[in-house]
């Protein structure tokens, strides 16, 4: 892990609780860095740290898995993801992933959430792990807005079956909104929902004998992908940053 420059804090005396720290590094949320910390995998200036609450100075040496991190500037960007690519960092067959489309990007950022390999629209990504925990954990609801193309017609009756609740194997989901996108191709519909089960969307049509042959995020938390192309990506705004801090 090479060295990353320490944007935020001059004085090295300052101190602050270890997981806080490795949030600020991108490492995790701070919740999630608890457990690594318990796990035996941080270390302060040589030492094992698992006691929960620790304190440290920005002048000590912190490592992570026996690499030593730094605070890093928070990023924020959005891509418009295409269809063929995966969401992950790495995959072990060697097909493309949403990394590739980042050329010439230096920062070290991660996925929010994922979408399908077949799947399009709003990508989140970031550094910033309280921002990913709290637009990941259910409890915050974020609102999801997809675009559909079935595989035929669905009618009204199938559209209210979803909207009182459709079961699934965690359990019941009902969505917040059902809808076609043109009364004239009532094979196009619009669904917002807040759970990110997965592949959740297309097995709720698929429970009610529907295949979805088209999937588009149009909107993710407030922030939409207008004028964004397919396979483009940009840095969110400073107003679509503090809207998202905001949830």
């Amino acid at each position: 892990m090479k060295k990353k420059k320490n944007f935020f804090y001059k004085n090295l005396n300052y101190y602050i609780r270890l997981n806080r720290y490795l949030s600020i590094c991108g490492i995790s949320s701070r919740r999630e860095a608890d457990k690594l910390i318990e796990s035996g995998l941080i270390t302060v200036n040589g030492k094992i740290i698992t006691k929960l609450g620790f304190k440290i100075f920005f002048k000590d040496k912190i490592k992570y898995d026996g690499y030593r991190i730094y605070p890093e500037k928070k990023i924020y960007i959005i891509l418009n993801k295409p269809r063929g690519v995966i969401t992950t960092k790495k995959d072990e067959k060697n097909r493309k992933t949403v990394m590739n489309l980042f050329y010439n990007q230096k920062y070290r950022i991660y996925p929010i959430g994922r979408l399908d390999r077949q799947s399009t629209g709003v990508l989140l990504f970031t550094n910033d792990g309280d921002i990913t925990k709290k637009l990941t954990h259910p409890k915050y609801k974020i609102k999801k807005i997809y675009n559909l193309i079935l595989d035929k017609e669905i009618n009204y009756m199938d559209i209210k079956k979803i909207k009182n609740g459709i079961s699934l194997k965690e359990g019941k989901i009902k969505t917040d909104s059902v809808y076609y996108l043109n009364k004239y191709s009532k094979n196009q519909v619009c669904i917002e929902l807040c759970i990110g089960w997965k592949r959740v969307i297309r097995r709720i049509f698929k429970k009610i004998g529907y295949n979805v042959i088209k999937l588009d995020r149009v909107y993710f938390g407030g922030i939409t992908k207008k004028f964004l192309k397919v396979g483009k990506w940009r840095f969110l705004t400073e107003k679509e940053i503090n809207l998202l801090k905001s949830l």
